[in-house]
């Protein structure tokens, strides 16, 4: 009888036990086994042999043996791992890149630990792989440190370690870091080029994504390829710059060709800008269309308002995701329709497709936006049914959505539940307590944050300034606002600027207000309009005539009518009794004010109007 290995036909006695046949079983015949070997039933035979005829020990068994477990049965080459007396770099190798493809990232770390304190050296096929996972675990510490053995090891010659070493800190949100290490690559090729523009997009750091594709047109021995014109879409789309776009439209017509992938990033980057045309064009071009393609047509519809566009590309979508579902009923959302957002959620869990967290948490923004408690506690129950974790992403949007529906206190219950909180989380709850005038608690919690080592964002900062100008600290104000670019370099928008004026004006602070507001880069009219409308408040609280008039003065050249400027000047004169310059407001006013036709109605009485 016999036992086939790719048409080879091995002779049972192969396996046998027996003393006579022992000699048969060769290091060359094991081998052979192990490369032509094509179940793991069969690979679990060879295994036994090999120890039964004394194999184990041998280097070059070892190996083959070592790489065919780690790539069908982690847990199985586990236990030949925990065997081996003395592993070698190769066999940590195979060990580290198996656990990594796995997603025991941190494993594959404890590995790399491992044969170092075993006096191995780690070469260029180590490094890559503890690289990528120490950026899915974004553990930034870690990564910096085995950076810094790679450079010690002198290994750097090697453009696949360096490419890795870019990816590292693309997936660790380090561009300072991924722009020094590109500069230090001995020789470039286009994947080290692809990953920088990646890394940058990753980073939100899109402008620069955009010139280092300028780059390599102009300075690069290299073409861009599939890769990098995808990674660069994506970058023109969050900026909407439509001329790059339009530029890479025409390269990949000339020079490159056109694949499915392409097709679908340049849609959706029409799409996204706001040329649904130009995106209608290539989606009906489109050779094949994939549920890929459907959802960036029915999102750019959605996106715009165009709801029932939307619902009908949708329902003629032949094959429907879970994305497909999410990006619809998201669209319902984005304008406040929740009712129909809850209805096509029942219809996709009629088609047997389970939504996930981002389903649901897009639904509790729907939510939290109408202040729709019943539903929002309707979903809670339903992710705790379904046994979905309540991790940060889906938590914040809990948090967020009692807090809008007034129910504060189960608010702070989730967020002190959650097992990991983060930006976001944190974010939430401050800006939760900030808007129900919980202030002590507010900045609490802010600077608990802080001490936990999470770094605050912009949305962050609205929410302490906003606290600080609901409890009129003033001192704390100034100081937090000045912290956001001294500290954490974050450049104050509209929001800021205008809790601070707020807090300020609050505190009859009026000559400093006015300073600050002289001080904003962006002097657009646009984003000046509402901070000098706070500021005239404040002028009218505290009876300022003098700068009140200046303010409204200042907005009237800004060509700002609206009623409310009027109003409040009107108010400030007659608080000072001038009664002839609020004479002169109202009738400015009355001049101002649209003419309206009256209105009239019917009623009908039998046959008559």
């Amino acid at each position: 009888m016999f036992l086939s290995f790719l048409g080879h036909h091995i002779p049972r006695f192969h396996f046998s036990t027996s003393v006579g046949v022992s000699t048969l079983l060769t290091k060359k015949a094991c081998i052979d086994l192990v490369k032509n070997c094509k179940s793991f039933i069969c690979f679990k035979q060879i295994h036994a042999q090999v120890f039964t005829h004394g194999l184990h020990s041998n280097i070059d068994v070892l190996h083959k043996l070592m790489v065919f477990a780690s790539d069908a049965d982690l847990r199985h080459a586990d236990k030949i791992f925990a065997q081996v007396e003395h592993p070698t770099l190769f066999i940590y190798n195979v060990m580290i890149k198996a656990h990594v493809k796995f997603g025991s990232c941190r494993k594959s770390l404890s590995l790399f630990d491992e044969l170092r304190l075993r006096g191995l050296v780690p070469d260029n096929y180590t490094y890559p792989f503890v690289f990528k996972a120490a950026g899915r675990l974004k553990m930034i510490l870690e990564g910096e440190k085995i950076h810094g053995f790679a450079l010690k090891s002198g290994i750097f010659h090697d453009c696949y370690v360096c490419n890795s070493v870019l990816d590292l800190y693309g997936e660790l949100g380090c561009p300072q870091n991924l722009a020094k290490v590109f500069d230090e690559i001995p020789k470039r090729d286009l994947i080290s080029w692809n990953v920088l523009i990646s890394g940058f997009v990753k980073s939100s750091r899109f402008e620069d994504a955009v010139n280092v594709y300028r780059r390599i047109r102009l300075e690069a021995s290299v073409q861009p390829d599939e890769a990098t014109v995808v990674s660069t879409l994506s970058a023109c789309t969050a900026l909407k710059n439509l001329d790059l776009g339009r530029e890479i439209h025409e390269y990949v017509g000339t020079k490159l060709g056109f694949t499915m992938i392409i097709r679908n990033a340049l849609l959706d980057m029409y799409a996204k800008c706001g040329c649904l045309e130009i995106a209608q064009e290539i989606f009906d071009a489109m050779p094949e269309k994939n549920v890929i393609c459907w959802t960036s047509m029915v999102s750019a519809h959605a996106n715009f308002g165009r709801l029932d566009e939307a619902r009908a590309l949708f329902e003629r979508s032949p094959v429907k995701d879970l994305v497909l579902w999410t990006a619809m009923i998201n669209g319902y959302v984005q304008f406040n329709k929740v009712d129909e957002a809850m209805t096509l959620f029942r219809c996709m869990q009629m088609d047997g497709v389970k939504p996930d967290k981002y389903t649901l948490v897009t639904l509790l923004t729907g939510c939290a936006q109408l202040g729709a408690l019943e539903q929002g506690e309707w979903i809670h129950g339903y992710l705790k049914e379904s046994g979905i974790s309540i991790d940060a992403v889906v938590g914040t949007a809990l948090i967020e959505m009692y807090a809008k529906c007034g129910c504060l206190e189960k608010s702070l219950q989730i967020f002190y539940q959650l097992n990991q909180k983060d930006t976001a989380s944190w974010t939430s709850v401050i800006c939760a307590l900030a808007m129900n005038g919980n202030t002590g608690k507010a900045l609490q919690l802010f600077s608990e944050m802080i001490q936990v080592g999470i770094r605050p964002d912009d949305i962050t900062f609205v929410g302490v300034l906003s606290a600080c100008s609901h409890g009129g600290l003033v001192e704390e104000g100034r100081m937090h606002f000045n912290s956001m670019t001294k500290v954490y370099e974050i450049e104050p928008k509209l929001e800021h600027f205008g809790c601070l004026i707020d807090l300020l004006g609050r505190a009859g602070l009026l000559e400093e207000a006015e300073e600050l507001i002289r001080k904003v880069p962006n002097q657009d009219n646009k984003f000046m309009v509402p901070l000098y409308g706070a500021l005239l408040s404040a002028c009218r609280n505290y009876g300022n005539v003098e700068m009140g008039e200046r303010i409204a003065k200042q907005l009237l050249k800004m060509e700002f009518n609206d009623s409310s400027c009027h109003t409040l000047l009107s108010n400030i004169y007659a608080a000072a009794n001038r009664w002839e310059d609020v004479k002169e407001v109202r009738r400015r006013m009355i001049a101002l004010a649209p003419k309206s036709l009256p209105g009239c109605s019917a009623l009908q009485i039998g046959s008559l109007y």
